[in-house]
């Protein structure tokens, strides 16, 4: 399931709420302007599902976000876990991108076909970590202080939705705020 954990940004320590309620996570996130909805998943993707064959799964839900949103642009990405040469450096590499606080000039619209991801949005003196799961989908609105973390053995598949082909270029802050917060890989400890 979801789950919402938000603390004051000056105390890491002190959770001021953690819920799993999808209500109370709707409802909390709604009033920062982050939109979070919860689709029906596609039965049985395959392991080594292409990008083509997610894009394909989730044609219909994609086009009613892509003309109700304006997107343009759609892809979809997998991590998945390996035994190869050289997966934990490209995991590690991936992951460090995007785990220092920045913004985007865009809207980061993500569905999770599989797996799980946290959004941690830096909003108002607190933090809110989103850990997203299979069936979610997140829209972090423009300009929204963020980070991500798909913890330290990625794995999963994700629609992202694009305004142009250019992709999310990140703004970073240069805060180290992103490294006092419990991480993906603490976060989720017991759930999987």
């Amino acid at each position: 399931m979801t789950l919402l954990t938000v603390w004051p940004d000056d105390r890491p320590d002190e959770i001021a709420l953690r819920t799993e309620d999808p209500a109370v996570i709707t409802g909390e996130l709604g009033r920062l302007g982050v939109r979070f909805q919860r689709w029906d998943l596609v039965p049985d993707l395959p392991r080594d599902v292409t990008p083509e064959q997610v894009l394909a799964a989730y044609e219909e839900p994609i086009g009613k976000v892509s003309a109700a949103e304006g997107y343009t642009f759609v892809d979809a990405v997998r991590m998945t876990p390996s035994d190869e040469p050289g997966w934990a450096a490209e995991a590690a590499e991936a992951r460090q991108k995007f785990l220092a606080e920045h913004t985007h000039d865009d809207d980061e619209d993500r569905f999770f076909a599989r797996g799980s991801g946290v959004f941690y949005l830096h909003v108002g003196g607190k933090v809110y970590a989103v850990l997203c799961e299979a069936g979610d989908l997140l829209s972090v609105p423009a300009n929204t202080t963020h980070w991500f973390d798909m913890g330290t053995r990625p794995d999963y598949v994700s629609i992202r939705f694009f305004h142009d082909d250019g992709g999310w270029v990140g703004n970073f802050t240069g805060e180290t705020l992103a490294g006092d917060f419990p991480d993906f890989d603490t976060l989720t400890a017991g759930r999987y």
